[in-house]
């Protein structure tokens, strides 16, 4: 897809985000006796090969359909390579990253220059850099100390320039500028003193600015000649503000899409006059919000969008596409996404998730109608035991249903009804967000543990999006409360219908999905084995009182969905619902991890439940990055954290576990406490 199409800036809640008896020997593969013979003869997958470098992602092409791109290692670096659309032989490294993973890049609309972001040490003030894909010279376009840039938007007709935000003059809002990629001149549009974001149209003319106000929601505002009226045309109140927001313009600036919620549940997809302000439905579905959408490359109108439930669907609405998309279908097994489109849109670059095999990425041509691979995701994979996901539905006790997925240990269920033969070791894997969503696909950590022996869960609980604003509004002021207790209901389920062995149940997740685990070991101590805690929050009072000043347009909205500290009920609200003041409860074993860097979950959040466990002779083991923020990015310390959680879960749970060994020492990780609480930890440190 072209910028213009993908890179439409909105305004929605920041997400916050995302220890011990019986220690084994350094290589021990301590496997529960429920283990199936069939699951123990099943290959140990490496970690490497799960959560090293890939040898090609993030595939596109560009603008003009000259060259295609991709991520991948460059002397054990991910970067960005580039190559002829026609001799992918000729690749090229064109960026130079020595330390820190790329992840984010896109082609400028001109096809002259690639484009990536990055930021140092994980603390997400991520600069702008741009490479002449000609010269190979590599210029830093945001040149700038603590900043982090926004992108507003990009055009089809004015190629060579962008829109950005920049919060360089007032850490707390993004003014707007026009970027020249040429010259790398920077001109000041919008002074911004109080909005969230801005959407432009095709002309690179910003239309609409998008402002918080009193009731948690956002107020919409037109915008002439880089002048934001002083009254708002629309707006949302907090039931609203996570699943209403504008999804850009036309080509010719006169509809204005929308993704809203207002009136309704779940999210429609409406067109707008802007003139008139007459406002069409279309499309909508009762069960899940509208989510991605495929646009006319000349005219900007909606020719397909996707629905996200269970599993995603798309549905077309032009013929073309719609025999695309049924071609792919067709062709291809399991999931596939639309990454990258040619100005012309003749030629996409697909990607496709198999789900029990390593995802692929293809040149699809759409006038010849012929399908190219373009590479192998994760190569080392073909071939290895990956295991189906099951999408189910599970009842929460006051009759919400949750959206959840399954993976079971290989050779445990022999009729593949989605239910292990007998009940089998579980980890509940819980998503960090909160106000984001698990899905259907390939999932490195599902696999992964399901590898080891355990049935692996992932649940929507209340408060997850997609699926429509009464289920996000559940959660409001419900953490700890009636959010947990979906987490604890799919784990009664799971022991319910056979899958779980009740004492053999662990819970982990990285933000929200580590505040979850808190609570879990906290809240319900009874209820897990153990727990692993990545970069979560302990102390609300002190999460919001550290979060980044860029997030100040929406701290209304987590003080109305989460407490309100300037409030004595919002204080004691955060206060009851924060595991750091109920340390003592914990009587089973808990890993933490935590990176140094972390803007949104600050160290401190990790250091002072460590200390309470401390103070109370509570064994914990700390695992801290001095390089990472919020997660591990640099693959050699992802790989060594989920070493010694893997030898903690069997520790705790029983299942296998691929030594821990040397990867340590390839990574920062530094053992803060309880190296002797993680089977062969102690050793991997000497």
């Amino acid at each position: 897809m072209t910028i213009r199409r993908t890179l439409l800036a909105t305004s929605t809640l920041a997400a916050i985000a995302l220890a011990l008896p019986g220690v084994a020997g350094a290589n021990a593969m301590n496997e529960s006796t429920s283990m199936t013979d069939t699951t123990k003869a099943a290959p140990l997958i490496e970690r490497e090969a799960l959560f090293g470098n890939p040898t090609k992602a993030g595939g596109q092409i560009s603008p003009d359909g000259k060259w295609i791109s991709w991520l991948a290692p460059s002397n054990g670096v991910l970067n960005v390579w580039m190559a002829p659309a026609n001799d992918l032989d000729a690749a090229k490294v064109m960026t130079k990253a020595s330390d820190r993973p790329i992840r984010q890049y896109f082609w400028a609309p001109d096809s002259q220059s690639l484009l990536y972001i990055q930021d140092k040490g994980g603390d997400e003030n991520f600069l702008l850099y741009g490479v002449n894909v000609e010269t190979g010279v590599e210029t830093t376009l945001t040149d700038f100390e603590n900043t982090r840039v926004m992108l507003v938007g990009g055009s089809d007709r004015i190629k060579d320039k962008l829109l950005v935000g920049l919060n360089n003059r007032n850490p707390q809002f993004h003014d707007v500028h026009m970027l020249d990629l040429n010259t790398g001149e920077l001109t000041l549009l919008i002074e911004n003193n109080g909005y969230a974001g801005f959407v432009a149209d095709d002309n690179l003319d910003v239309r609409l600015a998008l402002q918080p106000n009193a009731e948690g929601g956002m107020n919409f505002y037109r915008v002439t000649d880089n002048q934001i009226e002083a009254e708002p045309f629309g707006q949302t109140g907090l039931e609203d503000s996570l699943t209403t927001n504008p999804a850009g313009f036309t080509t010719d600036g006169k509809t204005l899409y929308w993704v809203d919620s207002r009136g309704r549940n779940t999210a429609a997809l409406t067109a707008m006059n802007v003139e008139t302000g007459e406002t069409k439905i279309i499309a909508e579905n009762d069960r899940a919000d509208i989510g991605g959408t495929i646009r006319d490359a000349e005219t900007g109108e909606v020719e397909a969008y996707s629905v996200n439930y269970l599993k995603n669907e798309w549905v077309a609405l032009d013929p073309e596409v719609k025999a695309s998309l049924d071609f792919l279908s067709a062709n291809l097994e399991g999931e596939f996404g639309i990454s990258s489109r040619t100005e012309d849109d003749t030629k996409w670059i697909v990607g496709n998730d198999p789900v029990v095999a390593p995802a692929k990425s293809y040149l699809f041509d759409r006038e010849a109608n012929t399908l190219t691979e373009l590479y192998v995701t994760r190569p080392e994979l073909v071939g290895a035991p990956l295991q189906p996901m099951h999408a189910l539905e599970i009842k929460s006790r006051d009759g919400l249903t949750l959206p959840s997925y399954l993976t079971l240990p290989p050779g445990s269920d022999s009729d593949g009804d989605g239910k292990p033969d007998q009940a089998v070791p579980m980890v509940l894997l819980v998503h960090g967000g909160p106000w984001a969503r698990d899905g259907y696909g390939y999932n490195s950590y599902h696999q992964w543990l399901a590898n080891r022996g355990y049935a692996v869960m992932s649940v929507n609980f209340r408060g997850s999006t997609g699926f429509g604003k009464d289920f996000i509004n559940a959660s409001n002021l419900q953490w700890s409360k009636t959010m947990h207790d979906d987490l604890i209901d799919a784990t009664q389920w799971a022991i319910d219908e056979g899958v779980a062995i009740p004492d053999k149940v662990a819970i982990m997740g990285g933000s929200y999905g580590g505040y979850a685990t808190l609570v879990g070991l906290t809240y319900t101590p009874d209820t897990f084995a153990c727990g692993v805690d990545i970069v979560g929050p302990s102390n609300l009072e002190t999460l919001l009182s550290t979060i980044p000043p860029y997030w100040a347009p929406v701290v209304a909205q987590f003080h109305e969905r989460m407490g309100n500290p300037n409030t004595p009920e919002g204080k004691q609200l955060l206060i009851d619902a924060s595991p750091l003041y109920k340390a003592d409860e914990i009587i089973r074993p808990l890993l933490i991890g935590q990176g140094a860097n972390d803007p949104r979950v600050n160290q401190a959040e990790s250091d002072q439940i460590v200390e309470a466990m401390k103070e109370k002779g509570i064994p914990v083991t700390y695992v801290l990055f001095p390089d990472e923020g919020h997660g591990f990015a640099r693959p050699e310390n992802n790989i060594a954290f989920n070493a010694v959680t893997e030898n903690f879960l069997a520790t705790c749970l029983g299942g296998r576990a691929e030594p821990i060994k040397d990867t340590l020492q390839a990574s920062t990780a530094e053992i803060v406490e309880g190296e002797d609480f993680v089977q062969g930890l102690a050793q991997a440190v000497d």
